[in-house]
């Protein structure tokens, strides 16, 4: 119908396979985008305070052009979607500082490891919370990730803390905002606002005290503006796709980015021992695992 938002039915498979592949690629490259604003100066701090505000920035666009500034209204108002989109908000600030960390610390691999973990915990926390059941493909799938997270903490001499808290954090922003009502781009422009009001104060103390690298070169500037894009617009592109195409072709899809990830760690010289290549091999053991899983109940479903 001319003039009108087209329906889930309306849009052609092949525009939301390029949605979710256009997402994925974002976050997968999205390691070179901090590296970048790290080569500035700007720490993990600075960099997740532009991420908030101008993120919030961001997603109130994608508001207005969804024609959801009555749902925001509604959430305002209401006590317990704030709350929950607040715990929310802390759960994806965590994850954006600690990975902003991890790929300016020398350390894209293990963040790599992180997101391939995410959909198996997602995995698991839908059994124990929501009493999802899953079968034994996905309980080899959870096997063979835990194993490779075994192996990766003896390649690493330490457990690999940073992957296991990024899967964590991840999993359970995931479980939160499964429990919202509310649409991607409103529960995305709430969370921003509640990370974008201690943003804007640590923006300004920077500023202040001469800390900052917002006004050090137009090329400074022009990154650190360009945080709220690269927040907002994956998710934004996640939330259409994953409305419009198969749950197995999504789940396919969610493994492009952290497979990026892991190129450009091992591109930028970061430690592979032999140990850690079998770690990798049973993270993607499982994640095929699991993907053949979603496949296959995908096409029961259909049959």
């Amino acid at each position: 119908m001319a003039g009108g938002p087209a329906s889930p039915a309306d849009v052609s498979p092949r525009a939301a396979v390029g949605a979710g592949v256009l997402c994925y690629l974002i976050w997968g490259f999205a390691p070179l985008f901090f590296q970048a604003m790290g080569r500035l100066g700007a720490d993990s701090w600075e960099i997740l305070a532009h991420r908030a505000v101008w993120g919030t920035l961001a997603a109130w666009v994608f508001v207005v052009l969804a024609r959801q500034g009555a749902q925001v209204a509604s959430v305002l108002r209401s006590p317990r979607r704030l709350g929950m989109l607040a715990l929310s908000a802390l759960l994806i600030g965590a994850n954006w500082a600690l990975y902003v960390w991890g790929v300016n610390a020398g350390r894209v691999l293990e963040s790599s490891l992180g997101y391939y973990l995410t959909p198996l915990l997602n995995m698991a926390a839908g059994a124990l919370i929501f009493r999802e059941r899953f079968d034994a493909l996905g309980l080899g799938a959870i096997i063979l990730a835990g194993i490779g997270v075994a192996l990766q903490g003896l390649a690493l001499g330490h457990f690999p803390w940073m992957a296991v808290v990024l899967a964590l954090t991840f999993g359970a922003y995931g479980v939160v905002r499964k429990q919202v009502q509310a649409d991607a781009q409103t529960g995305l422009f709430v969370e921003c606002l509640f990370l974008a009001i201690p943003g804007a104060l640590w923006m300004a103390h920077l500023t202040l005290t001469g800390q900052g690298h917002m006004d050090d070169s137009p090329a400074a500037a022009a990154w650190l503006l360009a945080a709220g894009p690269i927040t907002a617009i994956p998710l934004v592109l996640f939330s259409w796709a994953a409305r419009r195409m198969p749950l197995s072709a999504m789940g396919f899809l969610q493994f492009i980015g952290p497979t990026i990830g892991f190129g450009i760690g091992l591109a930028q010289g970061e430690p592979f021992t032999a140990l850690r290549g079998v770690s990798f091999a049973f993270i993607w053991a499982g994640a095929a695992t699991y993907i053949f899983g979603l496949w296959r109940r995908t096409r029961n479903l259909d049959a």
